[in-house]
């Protein structure tokens, strides 16, 4: 028995609810309604210009026209796939669809003017920068902002929790959970901003980049500053120098910047799912929710592991365009057009793990008591804060102890040390009585330096 046809993608499947946003402009729909746009928005432009007899539009013709793109729906989605199924030609279904418009709105005459000079990556190329910003700027950065947000504010309320670190797994000069956090939040916000800073770049030149047939037909309009003026009125970044193509280097450009996005959120998932192993966060059980088939006590952090796969599908496939893209033989080659058609994909796979890592945020709690018993149980770690302060003595000229790194090496170096031996040995040293104070009021909780203060950096402007 054959089973119903499937969604073969997860993210059409049973991820289908968290990543549903993005189809709305990456979808096939998405960027043939982005084509019809592209090529209502030349017609008007040409008639505007009154270019070949024509005459400018009125501003209700140019209402029903732009209706095409706002009302954009499901027949409309059904009736370019019957012109493609008929034409093999995507770009081709489209200037169709939008020719027997026109005739529908008594605009027949201007049908030659539909398509006029384009080559298809002309409509391509701007239907997928529009699309692509959308998809962006409306979909992608507003929940990415929220993941930022969302450490930001756990970042502050623990900015005071004294946490053990642990260079190479091993016990380390503690920080705060909060500073720890923040650090992160100071790459988000770095990164996040150089993904707006991407120009979104379009051409409109013809078949070679030339303007060959734009000329031809009129050589005495200035084609050069219609292209920029066209493009330019679209909201993007004009590119004057092509082959049949847009070079698609923004394009690069901002799939690796988002990967890049991804691979610090893939560090930040890995380092709370140790803290998670470490006890030092807890989770908070969810109504309902099963950790194992068989283990009744278990809660896993999935969300984080989910995050995980996803930040990593999602960086191969950016990763993949990236390379892809930049490349064209000579002219014109195809490869870029099945590439594109995967950039929903890579986004999906991302916007999936921002949308299990806010989730997962808000279901974890910090066990403090976790954290101070292993503070408790290292105090050798404050031997890196004696042996700095005997060395200034010494600079100061104040002590005459010989190589105090060794002398703090041989004491703590894989051994256990607690609060009573360090003060002892503190007191034993040769060093002013003041420096033996602060040496003796120090416990592995306050040696933090100012990590807090760090950690609230990041509610500031700066």
């Amino acid at each position: 028995m054959s089973l119903a046809p499937q969604p073969l993608s997860p993210l059409d499947g049973r991820y289908r609810a968290q990543v549903s946003a993005l189809g709305e402009h990456l979808s096939e729909a998405g960027l043939n309604r982005a084509r019809i746009q592209v090529e209502v928005e030349w017609l008007i432009h040409l008639t505007d210009r009154s270019l070949f007899g024509s005459e400018p539009l009125a501003d209700e013709a140019k209402r029903r026209l732009r209706r095409l793109v706002t009302e954009f729906g499901q027949d409309d989605i059904d009736s370019l796939a019957e012109r493609e199924a008929v034409t093999r030609h995507d770009v081709k279904a489209v200037e169709y669809h939008v020719r027997d418009a026109l005739a529908r709105l008594g605009l027949g005459h201007l049908a030659e003017l539909t398509h006029f000079a384009c080559t298809s990556e002309d409509i391509n190329n701007l239907s997928y920068a529009i699309t692509i910003r959308a998809a962006v700027r409306e979909v992608w950065m507003p929940r990415a902002r929220a993941v930022v947000e969302a450490l930001r504010a756990r970042s502050l309320e623990l900015a005071e929790a004294p946490m053990l670190a642990h260079t190479h797994g091993q016990p380390a000069t503690p920080t705060t959970m909060g500073k720890e956090l923040a650090v992160t939040v100071h790459r988000l916000e770095r990164l996040l901003a150089s993904v707006e800073e991407v120009e979104y770049l379009g051409k409109f030149s013809g078949a070679t980049g030339t303007f060959s047939a734009h000329y031809a037909a009129d050589p005495d309009h200035d084609w050069v500053a219609s292209s920029y003026e066209f493009v330019t009125g679209l909201g993007l970044t004009w590119n004057p120098l092509t082959t049949q193509i847009e070079s698609h280097d923004w394009q690069a450009q901002l799939y690796q910047r988002i990967a890049h996005i991804g691979r610090v959120l893939h560090n930040l998932c890995t380092d709370v799912w140790s803290y998670i192993s470490m006890g030092y966060f807890r989770q908070i059980p969810q109504a309902g929710a099963t950790g194992s088939s068989t283990m009744p006590h278990k809660i896993n952090p999935i969300r984080f592991e989910n995050a995980e796969a996803n930040l990593e599908l999602s960086a191969a496939i950016l990763d993949s365009l990236a390379a892809t893209l930049v490349t064209s033989r000579l002219q014109r080659d195809l490869t870029d057009s099945s590439a594109q058609r995967n950039i929903g994909v890579g986004l999906g796979h991302s916007m999936l793990a921002l949308d299990n890592i806010l989730k997962g945020l808000g279901e974890i709690a910090l066990d403090q008591d976790a954290l101070d018993r292993d503070l408790e149980g290292n105090w050798e770690v404050l031997g890196e804060a004696i042996q700095t302060v005997i060395r200034a003595e010494i600079t100061a000229g104040r002590s005459s102890i010989a190589d105090p790194y060794a002398m703090l090496k041989e004491l703590t170096r894989g051994h256990r040390v607690t609060g009573d031996e360090l003060r002892a040995f503190v007191e034993g040293l040769d060093i002013p009585a003041e420096a033996k104070q602060r040496l003796q009021a120090l416990t592995p909780a306050l040696y933090v330096g100012v990590a807090a203060d760090l950690a609230r950096r990041v509610a500031r402007a700066d």
